[in-house]
């Protein structure tokens, strides 16, 4: 999140607190006040009403709910509602098409908790060291889940489920299932889970919409376990789209809408009209913790492909560009005699990279992708990661004040097939994951096209090379004075006994250089 008192992901443990029967006073004596108020404010109504009446009685609405048998249809065009009867339709056959798909998800974490409140104190643990004990603590967090496959196949946040060691979902019927994690997206802030024993249980699967076709102002439904009180249904519109900022996601595109979703709701389905699933709810902002009427929610066509992978059991590959980027401003505008300030600017390119192919260069403003604005970054990296590997993606582009359409091929990021590690063993390094630095990860990470080394991608919790100090993300460069580039040379590096290691390593932009023991 970007900011924890302000932008919260809807899941969390739940505590409900017992302060109802002191309110319980005070709430009557505001009904009492405003009953009166309102008994006086219909009487002058019916004094007027009486007034102006000209003796003809006003036809009678014929409600139209009961003819609604089926879940309606896709909406071709958007119309507002034309009279009373229309409004008095009902949500209910959207809600039954839509509500079985959503589960409850139930993540336990096993944490580490200090016996002594004094663990933690500088003073206390210069003398007494590690005689404070640790001990296990179980947690619990609430979310929620939508159903993509008729086998058992659940999408939900990946901050729902993180670090869990037990993960269960419960079906709207009651029913409970042990449930194994598939994929986790932490790119996305999306996972994929899997009924671990289905046997020849069917599941109700969600459709997927189109979420390029939503257009703010159009309704949605909500559907989730907000604050474990059950399943749950609000509703709201559209609000915005193409909202960024959020999550600390690599790919900030929500859909924001004012259907009130609170902690529990993370992981839950945002529907449409046709109840098809339009997005993954996932965050709120609030500075109280629960719904301001401002949601935010994953778009639908990057969740499928989340969900696409863990169906089929594949890695997610996605579509890798080539070029560093940053907004147009109005300055950068009306240098370039554009009307207004949209769209993705190329500030460097990966030489060889598929950008440099397609005769991208620096300065070049890309416009849209297949026809879809892009008007920041951020909109671009979703546009062309929600595009298929190997097809090819029509990219509209300014140089030099004219505008033309290049046809870009949609390519994966290459990879040496040997460019991750883990260490074990009796070294220093022992419990450290790493990965090879290649082009896009440089670009992912905010490194020069050109840095060689390995990056941290994981660190064993109790392992040496957590007692060492390694964090992840960390780049290391040297290991005794001889160069990593590969993450087979650290490997062959990191697993020698030595009596010291001089490592020099990059974290948050700083370079340093640690001598530490054998």
């Amino acid at each position: 999140m970007t900011d924890s008192g302000r932008f919260r992901r809807a899941a969390e443990s739940c505590v409900f607190g017992c302060e109802i029967e002191s309110e319980g006073l005070a709430m009557s004596l505001r009904t009492l006040v405003f009953s009166t108020a309102a008994l006086a404010v219909l009487a002058v109504a019916g004094t007027l009403a009486v007034s102006s009446w000209n003796g003809t009685p006003p036809p009678v609405a014929q409600s139209q709910v009961a003819d609604t048998q089926t879940p309606p249809a896709a909406i071709a065009e958007r119309v507002v509602p034309e009279g009373q009867p229309q409004v008095q339709l009902s949500f209910a056959p959207v809600v039954q098409a839509a509500s079985p798909s959503v589960v409850n998800v139930y993540a336990t974490r096993i944490e580490q908790q200090s016996a002594s409140p004094f663990a933690n104190d500088p003073f206390f643990s210069r003398f007494f060291g590690d005689q404070f004990q640790t001990r296990p603590r179980q947690s619990q967090a609430l979310g929620s889940g939508v159903i993509v496959d008729a086998s058992g196949v659940i999408l939900t946040n990946s901050h729902v489920i993180n670090g869990a060691t037990d993960i269960r979902i419960a079906l709207n019927d009651g029913r409970e299932f042990a449930v194994d994690l598939v994929v986790e997206d932490q790119q996305t802030d999306l996972a994929v889970l899997r009924v671990r024993d289905a046997g020849d249980v069917t599941f109700p699967a969600i459709t997927f919409a189109n979420s390029d076709a939503l257009l703010v102002g159009d309704l949605v439904l909500a559907i989730g376990n907000p604050f474990g009180v059950g399943q749950t249904v609000t509703s709201g519109i559209v609000s915005a789209l193409a909202r960024t900022g959020v999550e600390s996601t690599d790919y900030q595109f929500f859909i924001q809408t004012d259907a009130a979703i609170n902690p529990g709701n993370s992981g839950g389905a945002l529907v449409d009209m046709s109840g098809h699933l339009v997005g993954i709810n996932t965050a709120i902002y609030s500075q109280s913790g629960g719904s301001v009427g401002i949601g935010f929610a994953i778009p639908a066509n990057m969740a499928r492909l989340v969900a696409e992978a863990g169906v089929n059991g594949g890695a997610i590959v996605r579509p890798w560009f080539g070029a560093k980027m940053q907004a147009v401003t109005s300055d950068i505008a009306s240098s370039l005699g554009m009307a207004a300030p949209h769209g993705a600017m190329i500030t460097e390119v990966a030489p060889g990279g598929p950008a440099e192919r397609a005769g991208f260069q620096s300065g070049d403003v890309i416009l849209s992708v297949d026809g879809m604005q892009v008007d920041d970054p951020s909109a671009f990296n979703f546009r062309l990661a929600t595009r298929p590997i190997g097809q090819e993606a029509a990219l509209e582009r300014v140089r030099s004040g004219a505008t033309e359409t290049i046809t870009f091929p949609v390519e994966a990021a290459p990879q040496a097939a040997d460019a991750t590690a883990s260490i074990s063993g009796n070294t220093r390094f022992a419990g450290v994951s790493v990965r090879q630095l290649d082009p896009a990860l440089n670009e992912a990470k905010g490194l020069p096209y050109d840095a060689s080394g390995v990056i941290v991608t994981a660190v064993e919790a109790g392992s040496a090379a957590e007692a060492m100090g390694l964090r992840v993300d960390d780049v290391i460069m040297s290991l005794n004075d001889t160069e990593v580039s590969t993450a087979e040379a650290f490997q062959q590096l990191a697993s020698q006994r030595v009596r010291t290691w001089q490592i020099i390593l990059q974290r948050n932009g700083r370079v340093s250089r640690a001598i530490v023991s054998g």
